[in-house]
């Protein structure tokens, strides 16, 4: 918040943490480590012999002949492990080099009366047998019954078990918990649990974890979200051709999200409209860009081109023509004027109507320049609007401002042909046709096989500054995300083609 990265530094504090407690656990405390754990603690109320059948009577040692008498007993039975992460040796227990004793065992309230070795892991029965320096002892105050054991080596997970009997002391009600000690060098004896568990230890570094993800979490959501780097803020208004509006409008909207302090306004009435507005206002708004179908020509001079995308364009008809394909001849033979009626290429017995885009447009111009061989006859303007109810006796023409009315005006007046964008044609559910037999499609415009195709270009009034949204928005969709949108309405990013002089003004 306020510019300090306290995220960074709660992500640093809980990876240290985390590494300073294994390093605590696993290398400095937990490396050289014997636990133990108490496994039974039981009163004898029974019959002593039926208790561990076989092993008690070994247990009863014989003072004189004599044993001694078995009354408030206990049988406890601890197991002793290697706990830690590394071998256990000789050396490495806190007792005089003279000693064989390592480590004592001691029962508070209670004397021994009895013990054994049991369960050993494999290589201790040798290190645990009667001349191994184990033995049975008590304190000087007769209070403490105690069993010494030997200078044990123990490897990872080694352990064995000791198990005693035992006879009250002093004291009354619950005996007191057996405790080992001793020490081992550079390490420590801890008392164990006999069920699995996750210890206080690491219940606490998991709290300290989960309060460090929360706090993260609160961060993130009160922290406004970063401006990434290539954002820019501010208005920009976009205008021109508008067969590319739709492409433009998406685009923008993923800008948008992306960068939430842009902001677009649109006026896409033509591509020479657009043109004509750059050129007298785009010195004093630098935030003012026009779409344009093809090269601007040999006006507007301080206009400045960044080519975009290779476009898909398609003749359109009327629903009822029942045609699905015309040559390059035909097509230029009906603008022409030299064919007027349906009947001549196969369909139904019925009038032309051709329908042509406003001369300046930049669609009727990749219309002429692909596959018209240069412009038709001039015609005076007829509204299609006003032909649209009369009856079909004859071939007319008439011609319409935008993309929009062009679909509209075909997809109304019976007989009628006229071109759109490609992707917004089938969107609009416009009846396409394919061109000498090649359907439209991005991969048959790439190799040339379908003739139907142009270039989409940005222009801006000269150079735009670096940190302007303009040059943002044009580097967004030429290099970013908007390559997507572009792909995704059917065109080809210019910037992806391996010809790249496909997308010259030239070409």
């Amino acid at each position: 918040m306020g510019g300090f990265p306290i995220e960074i530094v709660l992500a640093l504090i809980g990876i240290a943490v985390s590494i300073v407690a294994f390093l605590w656990e696993f290398v400095f405390v937990g490396r050289k480590e014997i636990g133990y754990r108490v496994q039974m603690d039981t009163p004898v109320t029974g019959e002593v012999e039926s208790v561990y059948p076989g092993v008690l009577p070994q247990l009863r040692p014989e003072r004189d002949g004599v044993s001694p008498p078995l009354k408030d007993l206990s049988v406890v039975l601890v197991r002793i492990e290697n706990s830690g992460a590394t071998p256990i040796d000789p050396h490495d227990y806190q007792a005089p080099e003279t000693s064989r004793v390592g480590l004592h065992l001691n029962f508070p309230q209670r004397r021994v009366i009895g013990m054994a070795v049991t369960e050993l892991s494999d290589g201790l029965s040798d290190l645990l047998d009667r001349d191994s320096g184990i033995a049975v002892r008590e304190d000087t105050a007769g209070y403490i019954g105690a069993i010494d054991l030997p200078r044990v080596p123990l490897n990872r997970a080694d352990h064995y078990k000791i198990l005693a009997i035992l006879q009250r002391s002093e004291g009354a009600g619950e005996y007191l918990p057996p405790k080992l000690r001793g020490g081992i060098k550079g390490g420590r004896i801890i008392e164990t649990k006999s069920r699995p568990g996750i210890s206080r230890v690491m219940w606490g570094l998991i709290a300290f974890l989960v309060v460090v993800i929360a706090v993260q979490l609160v961060v993130a959501v009160l922290e406004p979200a970063a401006t990434p780097l290539d954002c820019a803020t501010g208005k920009l208004t976009l205008v021109g051709s508008s067969a590319f509006e739709p492409v433009i409008r998406d685009a923008a909207g993923q800008y948008g999200k992306r960068c939430t302090g842009a902001e677009f306004a649109f006026g896409f009435e033509g591509t020479e409209l657009g043109l004509d507005r750059v050129a007298e206002e785009g010195k004093d708004n630098l935030d003012l860009l026009t779409i344009s179908d093809g090269p601007k020509g040999n006006g507007y001079q301080s206009l400045l081109d960044r080519p975009l995308a290779l476009s898909l364009f398609t003749m359109i008809v009327h629903k009822d023509i029942g045609i699905g394909s015309l040559t390059v001849a035909q097509i230029q033979d009906l603008y022409q004027g030299r064919i007027t009626n349906w009947r001549e290429l196969g369909g139904p017995d019925l009038p032309i109507v051709l329908v042509n885009r406003i001369p300046g447009s930049g669609t009727r111009n990749t219309l002429e320049r692909r596959l018209l061989g240069g412009a038709p006859p001039d015609r005076a303007h007829v509204s299609c609007v006003a032909i649209k109810d009369a009856p079909p006796t004859a071939a007319k023409y008439c011609d319409v401002q935008v993309t929009k009315d062009m679909q509209k005006a075909v997809s109304e007046i019976p007989g009628a042909i006229g071109y759109s964008e490609f992707s917004e044609a089938v969107k609009a559910g416009a009846s396409t046709l394919a061109i000498d037999g090649v359907t439209a499609g991005r991969d048959a415009a790439v190799n040339r096989t379908y003739p139907f195709w142009g270039v989409e270009y940005a222009y801006s009034y000269g150079e735009l500054p670096g940190d302007s949204l303009g040059a943002s928005f044009l580097h967004f969709l030429t290099d970013l995300t908007g390559k997507d949108v572009l792909r995704a309405h059917g065109n080809e990013p210019c910037g992806e083609l391996a010809d790249r002089g496909r997308c010259l003004p030239s070409s």
